[in-house]
């Protein structure tokens, strides 16, 4: 952990001297590039963070529908098609 912890600290001091060398214009290109990077790197990072939980929820969510959705008691059931007894009444027209 240490050695990684020093190389990414070694890279980041390259990098600010770099950026210290450059002329303005490139100085302005290269921070607009290092915040896009940084930016999608911190929304990788939270979408990992979040994946499990979401999934969870996700999964959680499609059980209650689906137990409220076979749990009506005007509703008959042909094969995997719900059929309710509101369908069976007079058509209006329209």
């Amino acid at each position: 952990m240490e050695k990684f912890s020093a190389a990414v600290l070694l890279t980041v001091c390259v990098l600010m001297l770099l950026r210290l060398m450059m002329g303005a214009r490139r100085r302005r290109v290269f921070d607009a590039r290092a915040l896009l990077t940084l930016t999608r790197l911190g929304q990788l990072a939270q979408r990992a963070w979040r994946w499990r939980s979401d999934r969870r929820r996700a999964s959680l969510a499609a059980r209650i529908a689906i137990r409220r959705a076979s749990a009506g008691t005007d509703v008959e059931r042909d094969g995997n098609v719900y059929r309710p007894d509101s369908f069976r009444g007079p058509r209006k027209p329209h």
